[in-house]
């Protein structure tokens, strides 16, 4: 029976042999320390114990050398430790830069994964063998916990936060993916498997799932829905900054500070625009925040993310039309549009306005 049950899940992923090598280090020099410390304890409490009742114990003036040794030792051990954790850790939290991008949001209690082509999972994950995967992380809710025993990855999904982690699996295979951080009633329940593939077969699985456009084209439909495009229009016309090439790019803000525009500078520039004010704009942005959901929001930051030069979108039918627009006849054409009653204009305001 105890043979069935594994001491440790097995090794599904590159960094899963070094983490189990430093665990198996750390256990190793503790463990030996341990038991070399309780013998000493024993065998210097039976070989020095009182005999009689009129035993002193003679002064002993110590041995420096002995002093500094045990004092310095150590210390090398322990930076071998640490040098290694370190490694180990900077590798995990620096993904490679050609590692696709997969999407998922942590809500109470499920995990809603996105692909980059537009393929949506609940609860299971599937990605090809020999490649590395890069995942970028939030939670809609509370605090929760990504965790893969047999990739040896664990990160917290914070809300308002994007965190991102990778893997490399080596094998294929299914393989338990738990929330490792207590979430509510029904944390026990917030379970799933990541699915690794060979390629091929994760390029067959890919084309057969349904798919309504990659992210980016998803971010486009949404950048027109919310009209977005009638500040940030990017002409002479704009009243908002350009947004292409803006990811990663360095802002400079009206109260001198610089940001780099990653994922969490354009979340919190959509839900809360007031807050990093980009210099030269006015904050008379309005927030999204209750009309753009999490998913929402990672669609418009993948489209953000992709805005090349000459790419900013024109208000088109795709677009949701604002209540006042003039209304095309039937049998007609653009250029014969019906008046529609419209309210008194309001006064046109001074300045700029802000951007995400």
């Amino acid at each position: 029976m105890f043979a069935e049950v594994p001491l440790f899940p097995e090794q599904a992923s590159t960094t899963a042999r070094q983490v189990d090598m430093l665990f198996f280090f750390l256990c190793a020099v503790c463990g030996t320390m341990a038991v070399l410390i309780a013998g000493l304890v024993l065998y210097f409490g039976f070989r020095y114990h009182r005999r009689a009742e009129d035993e002193r114990t003679p002064r002993i003036l110590g041995n420096n050398t002995l002093e500094w040794f045990w004092t310095i030792a150590p210390v090398f051990v322990f930076m071998v430790m640490f040098v290694w954790g370190a490694n180990i850790y900077t590798s995990v939290a620096t993904p490679p830069v050609d590692a696709p991008e997969i999407f998922v949001v942590g809500k109470q209690w499920m995990w809603k994964i996105q692909h980059p082509d537009g393929q949506r999972e609940i609860n299971e994950l599937h990605i090809p063998v020999d490649q590395p995967v890069k995942l970028t992380l939030t939670s809609e809710d509370v605090i929760h916990d990504f965790f893969v025993p047999a990739f040896r990855t664990k990160i917290d999904v914070i809300p308002g936060r994007y965190v991102q982690t990778w893997f490399h699996p080596t094998k294929t295979g299914r393989f338990h993916l738990f929330c490792a951080q207590y979430c509510g009633t029904s944390h026990s329940n917030m379970v799933g498997t990541v699915v690794v593939m060979e390629r091929d077969e994760y390029r067959d699985w890919l084309d057969g799932q349904e798919a309504t456009g990659s992210l980016a084209d998803q971010g486009r439909q949404l950048f027109l829905k919310f009209q977005c495009i009638t500040c940030h229009s990017a002409n002479a016309e704009a009243r908002a900054p350009v947004l292409e090439g803006l990811y990663r790019r360095t802002v400079h803000l009206r109260n001198g500070r610089r940001v780099v525009a990653d994922e969490s500078y354009l979340r919190e520039s959509i839900l809360y625009p007031e807050e990093k004010v980009v210099q030269g704009w006015e904050p008379i942005m309005p927030t999204f925040k209750g009309q753009a959901e999490e998913e929402d929001l990672i669609k418009l930051i993948a489209f953000i993310r992709s805005l090349k030069p000459g790419r900013t979108p024109v208000r088109n039918e795709e677009a949701t039309p604002p209540l006042d627009a003039p209304k095309v006849p039937p049998g007609g054409n653009p250029s014969q549009r019906e008046a529609v009653p419209t309210s008194p204009p309001l006064p046109k305001r001074e300045g700029k306005k802000s951007q995400p």
